[in-house]
């Protein structure tokens, strides 16, 4: 008998799970992280004001924004519900490596030196944090 995804909800099971990821997810690690990834997401979003992005990067600024917004969305969404978007860790990486390469690409070589020593430091610091809001997940599931 096969049954239907909305009867999967409720599945001891499935229950289960998400209540391991979310005990796992209220270490003082774990709330560190994301309140950091939070951080870092909110930074990146304003860091082309702060560190004074020339107008020609414009396209640079916008994608800047969108990406701290998504990944101050995903922290939150980390905090608050880690049982249901564990699985979503991993595009904070693929976020972080873009905004490293970013100006390269948007800009095409043209682009100041602040601007690219900006997006590799909150890259880097939004990659590492990525990495270590992964763990309670792999800490659930050795459980």
């Amino acid at each position: 008998m096969v049954r239907p995804v909305s009867d999967l909800e409720g599945h001891p099971d499935v229950v289960e799970l998400r209540a391991r990821y979310d005990q796992v997810a209220e270490t003082p690690t774990a709330r560190i992280t994301d309140g950091a990834l939070v951080l870092a997401g909110l930074y990146l979003t304003v860091s082309p004001w702060v560190v004074g992005f020339p107008p020609f990067e414009a396209n640079l600024s916008v994608n800047n924004f969108i990406c701290g917004v998504a990944v101050a969305f995903l922290a939150a969404g980390f905090a608050v519900a880690y049982g249901r978007t564990h699985n979503l860790t991993w595009v904070t990486l693929v976020i972080g490596l873009w905004t490293i390469f970013a100006p390269l690409i948007i800009q095409r070589g043209f682009v100041t030196t602040g601007a690219i020593a900006n997006n590799i430091v909150v890259g880097l610091i939004i990659i590492a944090l990525g990495i270590i809001a992964m763990r309670p997940g792999l800490l659930a599931r050795k459980r």
